[in-house]
């Protein structure tokens, strides 16, 4: 007995040691402020609404700045030369031989995803020519919208010619 008491005393040591070596738990971190109180669907709608005319206003005056601004680095364009991304994009319609000479957009409709993601589709009416093609005088066209850091991007666009109607 009296070969383990020496033993017995210095794991007893050995372990109080240990545990006074250990950090101190720290006091948790104030918690972060509340954030802003999210924008209202109604709110994103009319957002997207504007982004999307500044946009066809854009193409109209073969302006890419605001397609710079607005679209996504990851952005997809899908048309029927193809599929392209932002830089493509943007090339497209600096070097556009489009001629816009009217177009109007309704029929608006936005679906929410989650709170980062929404789609909106709407109607677009237009009078383009592009080089001797002339463009469809009607399309349903869809853009996806994506919260990025407080903003919203424009990461995907396409068109579809609207069938005739009987």
């Amino acid at each position: 007995m009296k070969n383990y008491l020496p033993l017995a005393f210095s794991l007893l040591l050995a372990l109080a040691s240990v545990s006074l070596a250990q950090e101190t738990s720290r006091a948790a971190p104030s918690p972060a402020p509340s954030p802003k109180p999210a924008m209202s669907k109604a709110k994103i709608q009319k957002n997207l609404i504007a982004i999307e005319k500044k946009l066809w206003e854009a193409w109209k005056n073969k302006d890419p700045k605001p397609f710079k601004a607005a679209l996504s680095a990851d952005t997809v364009g899908i048309s029927e030369g193809g599929v392209e991304g932002k830089a493509a994009t943007l090339k497209a319609i600096a070097e556009s031989s489009c001629v816009v000479k009217s177009y109007s957009l309704s029929d608006f409709k936005v679906t929410h995803f989650n709170s980062s993601t929404a789609l909106l589709t709407y109607k677009s009416t237009q009078d383009i020519t592009c080089g001797t093609t002339t463009v469809p005088p009607t399309v349903w066209s869809s853009s996806l919208y994506l919260l990025r850091g407080g903003k919203w991007y424009a990461a995907s666009h396409q068109e579809t010619p609207a069938s005739a109607q009987p």
